[in-house]
Formats: C-alpha cells, sequence, structure tokens
C-alpha cells in the first residue's frame, strides 16, 4: 500500500498581467501569491495541485490546508479520499476547514491515485467521452450595450460557438437591450447564456428573464442570491429559459440537493475549485438522477480547470467547458496550457493524474516560501 509521508507548499508571487480589462468586479492586475500543493508518498510519487485562483489568491487556504489536513493524510493511502469528504462537515464546524482549503487536496489526492495506477483521472472515474466544446466568457467590463457587440464578434471570430455574457452594472433597459443585439449580431445558430452573478432582485431577473426567453438563451445562470430559493422558483415557473444555479454557495452539493428537493431550478452548477473532483462527480450525479444538468465552471487556476475536464469527459450532464478569458489571468505554471484543437473542442489527455505537466523551472524561480 501506498503511503503519503509529507505535505508541502511552495508559495509563488505571481504577477497578473494587466490585460486592461475595467470591471464592475475591480480590475485585475498586480500580483498574486498561489500556492503548488505537494503530496510526497514512500514510493517517490508525487501528487499535484495548485491553490488559489487568480482573484483572491490562496493566503487564507494554507493554513488550514496544513494545520488541519496535513495531520489527517499523513500515514493514509491516497485512495482514502471519501474518508475525508464524509468528515467535511465536522471540519468545517470545529476547525472552520472551508471547500476552498479542502478541494486542491482531494485534486492532488487523484492526481496520486491515477498515477499509481498510470490512468488518467476519467478514466478511473468512468470515461464518457474525450472532448468537449467550450464556451467563451469575459468578466463584465463594458457599461453599454454597444460593448457587448464588440465582445460578441471578438468571440466569434476567434472561433467560439457559444458565448456568456457577464452583464455586470447595466440596468435594466440597457441590458434588455443588450440582449437583443447580441442575438441579431451572432444569429440563431450561436448559443447564447447569461450571468449576472447573482446581482439581481426578483423583478429585474424577471424582466430580463423574459428577453433572454425572445432570444433563445441556453441558460440564465445566477440571476439573484442562491440563497432565494422560494424566488428562484417563481422564476423557474415563469421563464423558459432553464435557471442555472449556483457558483456562489459554499457547498454546492448539499445547496443543489436542498434546491431540488425544493424543485427550485432547472440546471446546477459546481466546479472542482469548491467540490474537488469527488464532491463534483457526487454532484454531477445528483443532478443526473433527477434529469438535470450539472454545468461546470470555471475553477480559478489550470489544475483547478484540468479536474473540471476530467470530471466533464466521465459525465453526459455537462454541455460545455466553461473558457475563461483573459487566459492570461489564470493560465501559468505548466509546460502546456489547456488549449482548443482545430475544430475548436478540447480533448481528454492520455496522461495518468491529472495530466498536467508542472513547470518546475517557472515554480522554482517564482517561489518565496515553502511551508510545511
Amino acid at each position: 500500500m501506498v503511503k503519503i509521508t509529507d505535505v508541502k507548499i511552495d508559495v509563488i508571487n505571481r504577477k497578473l498581467p494587466d490585460v486592461g480589462l475595467d470591471s464592475d468586479l475591480g480590475r485585475f492586475s498586480g500580483n498574486v501569491s498561489q500556492g503548488v500543493l505537494r503530496i510526497f508518498t514512500d514510493q517517490g510519487i508525487e501528487g499535484n495541485c495548485f491553490i488559489g485562483e487568480f482573484r483572491n489568491g490562496g493566503d487564507e487556504l494554507y493554513p488550514l490546508i496544513l494545520k488541519v489536513l496535513k495531520p489527517i493524510l499523513i500515514g493514509k493511502d491516497p485512495s482514502e479520499r471519501e474518508l475525508i469528504w464524509s468528515s467535511l462537515r465536522i471540519l468545517s464546524s470545529r476547525k472552520r476547514m472551508s471547500m476552498s482549503a479542502w478541494a486542491p487536496v482531494d485534486v492532488a489526492l487523484w492526481d496520486l491515485s491515477g498515477k499509481i495506477a498510470e490512468m488518467p483521472i476519467y478514466k478511473m472515474l468512468g470515461a464518457q467521452r474525450h472532448e468537449i466544446e467550450p464556451y467563451a466568457t469575459y468578466l463584465p467590463r463594458y457599461t453599454t450595450p454597444e460593448g457587448y457587440i464588440e465582445e460578441a464578434n471578438e468571440i466569434m471570430n476567434d472561433g467560439f460557438r457559444a458565448y456568456k455574457i457577464h452583464p455586470g452594472s447595466l440596468n435594466t433597459k440597457d441590458t434588455i437591450e443588450m440582449v437583443d443585439l447580441v442575438r441579431n449580431t451572432v444569429g440563431d445558430d450561436f448559443q447564447l447564456m447569461f450571468d449576472p452573478n447573482c446581482g439581481y432582485d426578483y423583478f429585474k431577473a424577471l424582466n430580463i428573464g423574459m428577453a433572454l426567453d425572445d432570444n433563445g438563451f441556453y441558460w440564465y445562470e445566477d440571476p439573484v442570491p442562491y440563497y432565494e430559493i422560494d424566488t428562484i422558483s417563481e422564476l423557474t415557473k415563469r421563464l423558459k429559459v432553464p435557471i442555472c444555479m449556483s457558483d456562489q454557495s459554499e457547498n454546492q452539493f448539499f445547496h443543489a440537493a436542498r434546491s431540488i428537493r425544493a424543485n427550485s431550478n432547472r440546471s446546477y452548477r459546481g466546479a472542482a475549485d469548491k467540490l474537488g473532483i469527488t464532491g463534483l462527480k457526487k454532484l454531477c450525479s445528483l443532478a443526473e438522477g433527477f434529469g438535470l444538468n450539472c454545468e461546470i465552471g470555471t475553477a480559478g487556476n489550470p489544475t483547478l480547470d484540468m479536474a473540471n475536464l476530467h470530471v466533464i469527459f466521465s459525465v453526459k450532464n455537462c454541455t460545455y467547458f466553461e473558457w475563461w478569458q483573459p487566459l492570461e489571468a489564470h493560465q501559468f505554471g505548466l509546460t502546456e496550457n489547456i488549449k482548443r484543437n482545430s475544430n475548436g473542442m478540447v480533448e481528454a489527455t492520455d496522461k495518468p493524474g491529472l495530466g498536467c505537466d508542472i513547470d518546475w523551472d517557472y515554480i522554482n524561480s517564482n517561489t518565496i516560501a515553502t511551508l510545511e
């Protein structure tokens, strides 16, 4: 049996490029601290995952991983992932464990198990397919309808066939005008989604949702706060476009279970940055049991996005991979990042584990501390 012998975090100081995108969420530039999780074994095999996403970094996560999870991991077999999953509620209430701190540990354990078995993770989960279509999206960066026409044309010209709009702080009138203009720009065969990041009240969500219905949008993501289940249920009753919730709940699996019980929305949302691979696969299976999709969102760094892909390749109820732009914000530290093939699709890897080749020269040259 393979046993875990040590857990370390290489902390890197990464300079975000100023890509010139202003947003109602702020302008992302400057320095960010992100970590490289390293789980060592007595067989010399190492499991890895990057910690933190480009907007918030990983500083708050390192102590939880090393003080709470590391003592649990030492001496364990990397396959004992379910043991930690089933302990999360107690760890959360007694030791303030967060899903965002646990998730990269789970992904690194899957990476280890795949390397030990010499198999890619999606094949260990059960292969369903070997490629997925991406949709493109940006942070909200415009304050006029015309800006989103420019963005739609940019995305079409880059070869994408689907686009998710983040409308930011546009008012209702301008948003409805923008939705109409974007549909006229891209044509009827282009897939459109819409995500106001839980920023609307009921009436704004309803009025804009009716415009999405008129324009054949594929889903309506997080229109209102995720915990307003009655409001979401009413929107679901009155709109044709599926309400897709939610990136923002802390535990996306248990929130989805409550939402399914309330029959509040028609599509669910999750990502490896909070659910790891273990929880994300569970969420997809939960949704599948009720005939619903689980659309998997960006995870904020390249190894967690690879974890997303492994789950996507093992399920049938996720339609797209989220291609977050600009790529420079979140792609770093690998010798080869996720890419599209000549048909615009993202292909599965044949490499074991996550299939990520870490650029250790880059990591070593940017490491400012090693935490143990």
